[in-house]
C-alpha cells in the first residue's frame, strides 16, 4: 500500500490530474469531493482514453486542447471499490481481479489512508517469494 496518496478534486481538469500523476510518479489518483470523501478514481489510462491519445506522454497531453477543458469528474470511475488497511495482499489481489480494477483506495472508516495498485501487489508477492 502507498500511504497518503496524492489526490485530486473532481472539479480539477485532466491537465491538472496528469500533472499531479507526473509529479508524483504515479498512474492512479483517488478523487475527493469538497468535503474530502472519496468519490472516484482517475487513472492515466482514463485520461489517455478521454483525450484519445496513443500514450500519456507529456508532449501529447500538454498540447491537447481538451486536457484543460475536461474535468476529472467527467472521466473518473465513480464510487470505486475500496479495501481496508488490514486486508491481506491476496484479498486485495482477488478483489482487483474480480472487479477488474487496477487500484483500490484504502479506507479506514470514512478516511482515505492509502492506495493499493497492481504494482504494489506485484511487489508484495515478489517479496513473499524472496523471503521464503
Amino acid at each position: 500500500m502507498t500511504r497518503n496518496p496524492v489526490t485530486i478534486r473532481s472539479t480539477a481538469t485532466l491537465r491538472e490530474a496528469l500533472e499531479a500523476m507526473e509529479s508524483a510518479g504515479c498512474h492512479h489518483l483517488p478523487v475527493l469531493s469538497s468535503d474530502n470523501h472519496v468519490v472516484g478514481v482517475i487513472t492515466a489510462r482514463d485520461c489517455r482514453l478521454a483525450l484519445r491519445l496513443p500514450d500519456v506522454v507529456r508532449e501529447y497531453w500538454q498540447e491537447d486542447e481538451l486536457a484543460p477543458q475536461l474535468s476529472v469528474g467527467s472521466v473518473m470511475t465513480p464510487a470505486p471499490t475500496v479495501t481496508t488497511p488490514d486486508a491481506l495482499a491476496i484479498e486485495a489481489a482477488r478483489l482487483m481481479l474480480r472487479e477488474y480494477v487496477s487500484c483500490l483506495p484504502v479506507m479506514r472508516d470514512e478516511t482515505l489512508v492509502g492506495i493499493v495498485t497492481v504494482s504494489d501487489i506485484l511487489v508484495a508477492f515478489t517479496k513473499m517469494q524472496t523471503d521464503n
